[in-house]
């Protein structure tokens, strides 16, 4: 392969992406059409925070955590290194069942309540926000050198895909469900 350039555009703005010898082409045509300035490698995009490194990028999100966790009143909070308390399989001690009749306050687990939330589920989303607060400058690291083709990566309990729903089968072990939302994920990537 001679090399490629892909060129994202958004209102007034636009990344050109590819290889060094691509890129430089395109920008040279663009200033020959446009008036334009090359502000560089992109730092900044879409809410997502990028960090150039010699062998890869870091995304991450912390400005929009911090945010987040200031809008909260979680940004001085305790970190914890779980993103949420564990589940129980009796139905009484669940932390994340129902709303009960006699609970007064209402407030991807916990989006399913959000027609009838507790006290329950706003402390499992304060949960959730003190994981955050600990992993506030963790971002995803991709290297620049990978020899690999096209990966994907899969977890029953987490979105990674442009769509997000709940499994349509019933599965009989946290394995079983793992091997579900691969299926799921090839089946997209196909």
């Amino acid at each position: 392969m001679s090399g490629f350039v892909i060129i994202v555009v958004y209102v007034d703005d636009l990344n050109i992406i590819g290889t060094n010898k691509k890129i430089q082409e395109v920008i040279i045509l663009f200033k020959k059409e446009f008036e334009m300035k090359d502000l560089g490698k992109t730092k900044y995009c879409l809410g997502l925070q990028i960090e150039h490194m010699h062998n890869g990028i870091i995304i991450r999100q912390s400005n929009y955590t911090e945010k987040l966790l200031k809008l909260f009143n979680m940004d001085k909070a305790k970190p914890l290194s779980t993103p949420m308390v564990g589940r129980s399989l009796n139905v009484d001690n669940d932390p994340f069942r129902p709303c009960e009749d006699d609970e007064e306050v209402p407030v991807n687990l916990l989006a399913r309540f959000s027609s009838s939330l507790t006290k329950r589920h706003w402390n499992g989303i304060k949960h959730i926000l003190r994981y955050l607060r600990g992993t506030v400058n963790l971002g995803l690291f991709y290297p620049n050198n990978s020899k690999e083709g096209l990966v994907g990566y899969v977890d029953a309990g987490t979105a990674i895909s442009w769509r997000y729903q709940k499994q349509t089968l019933d599965a009989t072990s946290s394995n079983h469900a793992e091997v579900i939302a691969l299926h799921e994920a090839s089946r997209e990537c196909v």
